[in-house]
């Protein structure tokens, strides 16, 4: 997705309001995942998003959505956002994140989505990762306990 940032996008420095980005992002990992579930989907959670570099009023933004692993009624989505100041050339890297979206039916319910199968190894790593920031997520939402995170217990406990 791309999108110009223009003057009502930026902040009194002139950059760009990272709210505006946050809605961006949730548009495009929104189509993302509907792609995948061929479904309507709402987002349920947004993991850590890091502002690495300002992005300026002009710059164009490219937002890389891509579903990295499905679970029983949600996806992952991981997102790359670049900003392109075309007239100088230059393009940087300014943000990535993780969004978690459900598939519901016409009246709210969840319902189960495709599997997600990865092909190439670095579709394989975001899907083998995508188990331990899942069960993260639900340990910080308090709907797992610690001890049951079996996937991240293994990246500090040899058993």
């Amino acid at each position: 997705m791309n999108e110009l940032v223009l003057p009502n996008d930026t902040n009194t420095l002139n950059n760009l309001m990272g709210g505006r980005l946050l809605h961006w992002m949730d548009i495009a990992a929104a189509i993302s995942a509907q792609k995948h579930c061929n479904r309507i989907v709402v987002t349920a959670s947004v993991d850590n998003v890091s502002f690495k570099q300002p992005i300026k009023l002009g710059d164009v933004i490219t937002i890389e959505a891509k579903v990295t692993r499905a679970f029983h009624t949600s996806v992952e989505v991981r997102m790359d956002v670049w900003a392109e100041n075309i007239p100088s050339g230059t393009r940087v890297k300014s943000n990535e994140a993780y969004y978690t979206f459900v598939a519901v039916d016409q009246s709210g319910r969840t319902i189960p989505v495709p599997e997600l199968l990865p092909e190439t190894e670095d579709e394989i790593e975001l899907f083998a990762g995508a188990l331990r920031r899942r069960q993260l997520r639900l340990i910080l939402a308090g709907k797992m306990k610690a001890n049951d995170a079996i996937e991240l217990k293994a990246l500090f406990f040899n058993e």
